[in-house]
């Protein structure tokens, strides 16, 4: 395995209001870490830094040892807790679109995926229910061959049954190859797919390990610590 993510004391402020407090993890090919947390904790700032969105204040970022800049910019692959297509396309205009704009955009993988999950082509972004859309968010993000893929709250606002879609699609696309990072308040729903956990409070780790070790030596599921360390 090789190390797809690296970041050391990553530090970011707005103004006279730090978010992030010295950030240091790393993410290794093949493995999903889950990025756990109540709203307002610092992860979508977090992962808008790994996706090259936002700037750090300070410390450093490597994605497959490279610093970030334009090329790591290609390498990843961020799909969004807001919907960012436009309400007039399609799915197929989608699917397009991403093909005109990503060059590593595999247009056939995101067809074969859209049958998956049972989405049509011809229906309009503005007909889709909360949970299509973000099927179809999910299908173009994973259509890009990327070495990490960035998926900021997946399941908030979807049914039930979109819910066991995404997971199922989320498990479909693992590869030993990359590495996928997954930010969630939704736990119990999702902790069986996480290989590794980080616990982010206003900005700082406040645990983080492999998942089933945590469960063995804790004796708590990973929902229930999330319970513990949330007060929730």
């Amino acid at each position: 395995m090789s190390i797809i993510l690296q970041t050391e004391d990553l530090k970011k402020s707005y103004l006279i209001k730090q978010v992030l407090h010295g950030i240091s993890m790393q993410v290794e090919s093949g493995r999903i870490l889950g990025l756990l947390g109540p709203n307002g904790s610092g992860k979508t700032t977090f992962l808008k830094i790994i996706a090259g969105l936002l700037k750090p204040s300070s410390g450093s970022v490597q994605v497959c040892g490279i610093p970030l800049g334009l090329e790591t910019k290609k390498m990843v692959s961020f799909l969004a807790d807001k919907n960012c297509l436009y309400s007039w396309m399609t799915a197929l205009d989608a699917i397009n679109f991403y093909a005109d704009f990503f060059e590593d955009f595999d247009k056939n993988k995101a067809l074969d995926m859209l049958h998956f999950m049972k989405l049509e082509k011809s229906q309009p972004v503005k007909t889709m229910s909360k949970g299509m859309t973000e099927k179809l968010n999910l299908t173009l993000s994973f259509s890009r061959n990327a070495r990490l893929f960035i998926l900021d709250e997946p399941l908030a606002g979807t049914d039930p049954v979109a819910r066991e879609q995404i997971i199922k699609t989320i498990i479909k696309t693992w590869s030993e190859n990359s590495a996928i990072i997954i930010s969630t308040h939704l736990v119990s729903d999702i902790e069986h797919v996480f290989n590794d956990v980080i616990f982010l409070s206003e900005g700082e780790i406040v645990l983080s390990g492999d998942a089933e070790q945590l469960r063995v030596s804790r004796e708590k599921s990973i929902y229930q610590l999330y319970i513990e360390i949330f007060d929730v």
